[in-house]
């Protein structure tokens, strides 16, 4: 079969399409022929090798989800399942490939209308910008800013936001068109990556949602309100200075709280509850997914070149 693997770290031109043999289910797994595989930033930043640190190496095979029809079951699993459309989170690793396997327990059927491409731009990034909006403790009538809100997560958290009837949806984004587009998906607000957005711009937030990281991340922390809570989902735009906690303590007086966050930590129950729910209200039309381009499997370069240049709106999609 054909796949996708890290052959050095670095740039997109790191990426080679090789074959490897087709994956036998273990014991619990179901094989999937893939129709839609999303693309992510986590993908990116594995790539890169800034995680080498965790274990991942040279001639990793990327990819966290894909959807696709069951074709084979491993031992324990219901024949059932053979022949089902379905979304799969297949890890870390596994998904650029034309078949891939899956524990059963991270799979899902999918709703009736729903495509491919649709639940893997919501799958994964969809339970992200749930938890965290709960984790951050969000309630009615809080302002919100979303820093980094052009990808899956971002756009999800957008409209989970707005429905959940915040006060304002802020979101930073590196252009006028795509400060459109999000305010058609729920935001009210629209400020540049330095968090700049002209004389109605709100002075400050209760809740920050952020994809980015990076070394501005402390700007955005001085952004908070007393008792906001700032949550760190992702750190695509690389990790923040060593001393970042130096702002919250300098704000002591102001009760500021921050937390990363890992939907690794939800159980899987939970995960996968919120998931189902979610992709029903895609296939319904009450939540809205993103896809940004669908290329074929053997384009994972171009794909990971237009997540590195940042023209990225929502979601890559490969399609064998």
């Amino acid at each position: 079969m054909k796949a996708v693997v890290i052959r050095k770290f670095g740039s997109p031109d790191g990426l080679e399409v090789v074959d490897l043999p087709v994956p036998v289910p273990a014991p619990g797994q179901v094989r999937i022929t893939t129709e839609a595989i999303g693309v992510g930033g986590v993908d990116a930043v594995i790539r890169r090798g800034a995680l080498a640190a965790y274990g991942f190496r040279e001639g990793h095979l990327l990819g966290s989800e894909v959807a696709g029809i069951v074709t084979s079951v491993g031992e324990g699993v219901d024949a059932s399942w053979r022949g089902r459309r379905v979304w799969a989170f297949t890890g870390l690793s596994g998904g650029y490939a034309e078949q891939a396997v899956a524990s059963v327990e991270d799979v899902l059927a999918l709703p009736d209308g729903l495509a491919g491409a649709d639940a893997v731009s919501l799958g994964g990034s969809g339970v992200v910008a749930h938890f965290a909006l709960d984790r951050a403790r969000f309630a009615p009538g809080e302002t919100v800013l979303v820093r980094g809100a052009a990808g899956s997560i971002g756009i999800t958290a957008v409209q989970l936001a707005a429905r959940g009837g915040a006060g304002a949806v802020a979101v930073t984004t590196s252009s006028a068109e795509r400060g459109a587009r999000l305010r058609e998906l729920g935001a009210t607000h629209v400020l540049d990556r330095s968090g700049e957005g002209g004389p109605d711009a709100l002075p400050g937030f209760d809740v920050v949602i952020d994809v980015v990281g990076g070394p501005q991340l402390p700007l955005f922390l001085d952004r908070l309100n007393s008792n906001g809570r700032y949550v760190a989902v992702g750190v695509v735009g690389g990790q923040p200075p060593a001393d970042f906690g130096m702002r919250l303590m300098d704000a002591f007086r102001r009760s500021l709280s921050f937390a990363t966050f890992s939907s690794d930590t939800v159980p899987r129950a939970d995960r996968q509850a919120v998931r189902s729910s979610q992709l029903a209200d895609a296939a319904h039309g009450d939540l809205r997914t993103v896809v940004h381009e669908v290329l074929p499997l053997d384009q994972a370069v171009p794909a990971h070149r237009e997540i590195d240049a940042g023209k990225v709106f929502g979601r890559v999609v490969l399609a064998p």
